[in-house]
Parts: structure tokens; sequence; C-alpha cells
């Protein structure tokens, strides 16, 4: 079932055209990482399908109910409120019935991981701390859509880890849509992809479709010494590149196959300290999106 379509979304400050004739489907819970670099239009959809910007051209249907929650990239506090009054100022504007503000702060600043620090003043929160209040007030109405821009670019690892494990744990109840440029942290909890660029929607479609399509397996070979390397390299026909002690033999439908390699590398007698079958990552793969345009 669709959570949310947007057709044809177009929005234009004076001449400048920021995002142009985006169209996509949000489907029930599923992840979905809008991908692209700084100035891309990230925000800018974000803003149009949270209401806060008009668009220009285009519509956006949500169906069903359960509104929508929104973590904006810099998310502001009032740093003389604690953090549950935060969140219950926020539970009380997003239409949370008087009788469970409350309760329903409390548990969602306890699934943040806030709970020890609910009657702490936001403003002596860390970078991490404020990044998980503002999760919360985001999440206190249960919403069934999830709006986050940029979600964990300012965190360090860890942060960054935990932030995404809570996410990956609300995805059973609740559809989301988030901004990054961190790719890596695309790959582990997105089921659609959508790549922008210039305001464009130049790629979209499953983890999987995409790599698919830009996969490029590989078959890389870590020898113990170049020479090895070279030597395995001047020894065979195949098509590959030497790094130092690394041969890279891409996959095609003539060969090498796994199995022909290792044939080969026993049959040679070569010191090998590691083979393994290799396919694009997904930075990798936006660098070629990127460069369709």
């Amino acid at each position: 079932m669709n959570v949310l379509e947007a057709k044809g979304l177009t929005k234009q400050f004076g001449a400048e055209v920021a995002v142009e004739d985006v169209s996509f489907r949000l489907e029930e819970n599923t992840a979905t990482a809008l991908i692209g670099p700084n100035g891309a239009g990230k925000t800018t959809i974000l803003s149009m399908l949270t209401g806060l910007l008009k668009q220009s051209e285009g519509t956006i249907n949500q169906s069903g109910q359960g509104g929508i929650g929104f973590l904006p990239q810099y998310p502001q506090f009032f740093p003389w409120l604690t953090a549950l009054e935060f969140v219950e100022m926020a539970a009380k504007i997003s239409g949370v019935e008087a009788a469970n503000v409350r309760q329903q702060s409390v548990r969602t600043l306890e699934f943040v991981g806030l709970g020890p620090a609910m009657k702490k003043k936001c403003g002596t929160f860390s970078g991490g701390m404020k990044q998980r209040l503002g999760l919360a007030q985001a999440i206190v109405h249960q919403p069934k859509l999830l709006l986050l821009d940029e979600p964990v670019s300012a965190l360090d690892p860890t942060g960054r880890r935990e932030i995404l494990n809570l996410l990956k744990s609300l995805q059973q109840d609740t559809t989301i849509l988030y901004s990054t440029h961190i790719l890596n942290d695309a790959e582990e909890m997105t089921d659609q992809l959508l790549f922008l660029q210039q305001g464009k929607l130049v790629e979209q479609g499953s983890l999987k479709e995409v790599r698919d399509r830009y996969s490029e397996p590989r078959i890389q070979i870590r020898f113990e010494t170049s020479q090895e390397a070279l030597r395995f390299s001047a020894l065979n026909a195949w098509q590959g590149t030497v790094d130092r002690t690394e041969v890279i033999l891409p996959v095609t439908t003539q060969g090498p196959t796994m199995q022909m390699v290792l044939e080969r590398l026993a049959a040679e007698g070569l010191a090998v300290s590691g083979v393994e079958r290799k396919s694009a990552t997904l930075e990798e793969i936006f660098l070629k999106v990127a460069g369709k345009e």
C-alpha cells in the first residue's frame, strides 16, 4: 500500500529551479533514502512533503491516517526547557490527547535512550543527545510517515550507529523517508533509493535493482608480494589491473568465474592471502549515476 505519492514535484525560487519534475512512491513500512550532494534539492523536497514549502507544480497525495513526523537537519530547541517539557510540548502541538501526553512523552524519551536525562535542560545536551531529542519530538505522536533531513550527518560513528538502530526498529510500524549523503548508512536500512542530482531524480529503485544495474562484479586477489601479483597477471590473458599486491579481474559473460580463478591459482602455486568477489559500493554507484547528467 502506498503511504505517499509525489507526482511531478517542481519548486522554483524566482528564476532558479531547485527541484524539477520529481515523482516517487513510498510503500507502507519501508525506508527510502533520498541521496544527493549538498544543494541537490533534498531539503526542498522534504519541506514540500511536510507543507513547509508550497510546490510550484506537481501533487502530493498521502493515504491513510497517522500524520507526519519531521526531523529537520538542524533542529531547534528551547534551552530552558527540560527534555520532557520539550517533548510534551511537541506532543500537544502534534495532537496527542491531553490525558496521554505525559505517558507518551516519557515512553518516547525512554525509547530514544533519554530516559535518565528527561529532567535535564535541553541546553545542557550534547549533539548526540539533541539528535535523539529531535527524533523523540518527531515520533511522540506515533506518525505513520517519518521524514528525516540528514538525521545522522552531524554525529560521530557511535552516535550514527545508535540512531540507525533506533530507526530500523521503527520500520515495523512506520514509513521512513530520509535524506543523506552518507552512503554507507543508506546501505544498511534502505528498501528504496532515490538519487537526486541538481534537483532532478536521475535514478531510483530498490537497493537490489540499483545494484544489479551498476554492480560491475569483480574478483579481487591479494598476493603475498607484488612480484607474485605481476607474475599471475602476466601468465593469464584475463583483462585485469594490478595494484601492488592486488589483482582485480572484472567478471564478464566470457569469464573468469571464481572457480576458474581458484583453479588457476592452485595450478600455479602462487602465495595468496585472500580471494574475494566484490561489486560496486553505493558510493561508486552514485558517482556513476551522477555522471549521467
